[in-house]
């Protein structure tokens, strides 16, 4: 009898249809049964894992509790758990949505709480089985690091080494291992209960891939000549696009999705298909289009990708290469009262981290002459150097383009590990940073952040700018709140928005700051 690997996962909802991903440890027949209507779809195989996204569309109402059958028999809810439920997207938009980003897969025992903290978001889950309805979030989105590849916890490199003993020994090689990174990263009780009964919307950042992905030519050059690399980004893409991607796009969108009609359709294993699109996925990043947008209500989001999609060449970088811009520029264009962007990376940094990455990429480009571009160069992977301040051109067109809207924009983002909101010192433009969901820095760290960050940083980065010739931003801002350092998730709440951040208190969560 078939059985579930990953999963149930609530996808993609919007106000007339809800998609529901599983992983299963065989081919079968996947039923979903909701709302007394029932729903189907084969599986599809991928490098000896099977999966399925059903689509239950044509919706009026909420559709209560769902279960989860494989060639017949019933494998979900679980018994002693809460049951499942689909809760459409109202049609005027979202009254509460979440969002963090950075979460580390470890064990919740004494050791691991002390070096890693609370898992926020296994918290909230515990929180939401005893919550009334008011506190429920409409929608989750995951802002990157949802895995980290290059970091795998003690108990995934047990499992890598009893595979093999090949370079890269402490990391994610291949897409076995990286099937198995989600398995562990998603099946926690009271975590896959979560993600079975709210929404989510997931974009990656850098340690789903590795860390300073795409930060420059320079770093593709030496990934390049490890001779792993190759093997292990067409794995990370490829997994992205199952686990992740698949559940971001509509059912329409999914239907026309030409790689996966040919896994459908194909029979047998697609591992080829699936590892040709990601290695042209890499190497070609407009073969491809990870960003996407959804209309909610009268609020639109746009999640972008801000790591594929990066145009790398030394004096002209780009965050967004040409044809991601052009789709960018569109999807801004559209009617909304309001803009919710995701993006992994954080927009608004604060002003002198801005300044200093401004003064580094023109330096990298050779403002001071080629050997003070060598060192620049590493010091931009060694501090991570890479934000949205670091693509300057893409920084000031994006935020001309923002200013001149004149509506609000909500820039939602995770990545540095600690907590703030920044505002537009004109014009309602918001930077809202929730991050990590379970990865805190060291108290060390902590200092060295607000030392480095804020204060006194602010002018000397903006010296460190103006000592090479580079103009000032569009537009300037500030840090409002925060910053907060602790493991959390946030919610915004609308129609305020108001944003409320929280941490963990074990199996609960209390309000950190609003």
């Amino acid at each position: 009898m078939p059985e579930l690997v990953v999963g149930p996962m609530l996808r993609y909802v919007d106000s007339a249809s809800a998609s529901i991903f599983v992983e299963t440890d065989e081919p079968c027949t996947v039923h979903i049964e909701a709302g007394g209507g029932s729903y189907e779809s084969e599986t599809f195989t991928v490098h000896d894992h099977h999966y399925a996204i059903v689509d239950i569309t044509e919706l009026s109402q909420n559709v209560g509790s769902y279960a989860v059958t494989l060639d017949g028999e019933r494998v979900w809810p679980l018994e002693g758990r809460p049951p499942s439920r689909i809760r459409l997207i109202p049609p005027d938009g979202p009254a509460r949505l979440m969002f963090g980003s950075c979460r580390t897969t470890a064990p919740h025992d004494t050791a691991h709480l002390l070096t890693h903290g609370y898992d926020v978001l296994r918290s909230y889950g515990c929180h939401l089985a005893e919550a009334g309805d008011e506190e429920w979030p409409d929608l989750l989105l995951l802002l990157g690091d949802q895995v980290y590849a290059d970091n795998p916890s003690p108990e995934m490199l047990d499992y890598i080494h009893a595979r093999r003993d090949t370079e890269p020994k402490n990391e994610i090689a291949d897409f076995e291992e990286y099937a198995e990174l989600y398995r562990r990263a998603w099946t926690d009780p009271d975590i896959r209960w979560l993600l079975s009964t709210v929404p989510s919307a997931m974009i990656f950042d850098d340690h789903d891939l590795r860390d300073d992905w795409n930060t420059s030519q320079t770093w593709r050059e030496q990934m390049a000549e490890t001779g792993w690399w190759g093997r292990r980004v067409v794995a990370g893409l490829g997994a992205y696009w199952v686990y992740q991607h698949l559940g971001n796009l509509s059912p329409q969108e999914r239907a026309a999705d030409p790689l996966l009609r040919k896994l459908l359709d194909g029979g047998g294993d697609g591992a080829a298909e699936l590892d040709a699109f990601a290695s042209q996925a890499d190497a070609e990043p407009s073969s491809n289009r990870w960003s996407y947008s959804r209309d909610l209500g009268q609020a639109r989001l746009i999640m972008i990708d801000t790591r594929c999609a990066r145009q790398l060449t030394p004096g002209d970088r780009r965050m967004l290469d040409p044809s991601e811009w052009a789709w960018l520029e569109e999807e801004l264009a559209k009617p909304a009262e309001r803009l919710i962007i995701g993006s992994s990376i954080p927009f608004l940094l604060p002003e002198g981290v801005h300044g200093v990455q401004n003064w580094n990429e023109a330096l990298c480009d050779g403002a001071w002459g080629r050997p003070v571009a060598r060192v620049s160069e590493s010091f931009r992977q060694a501090v991570d150097l890479e934000h949205w301040a670091a693509f300057r051109r893409s920084f000031e067109d994006l935020s001309k383009l923002l200013a001149a809207l004149g509506k609000p924009v909500l820039i939602l983002s995770g990545d540095v590990h600690y907590s703030y909101v920044a505002k537009a010192r004109t014009g309602p433009i918001y930077q809202i940073v929730c991050s990590p969901i379970r990865n805190p820095l060291s108290r060390l760290l902590r200092w060295a952040n607000v030392l480095t960050q804020f204060g006194v940083a602010t002018l000397i980065g903006g010296l460190l700018a103006r000592s090479a010739r580079l103009p000032r931003p569009p537009f300037r801002w500030r840090i409002v709140k925060g910053p907060w350092f602790q493991n959390a998730v946030a919610t915004l709440t609308f129609p305020g928005p108001e944003a409320t951040w929280y941490e963990s208190t074990g199996d609960d969560v209390r309000k950190i700051a609003t």
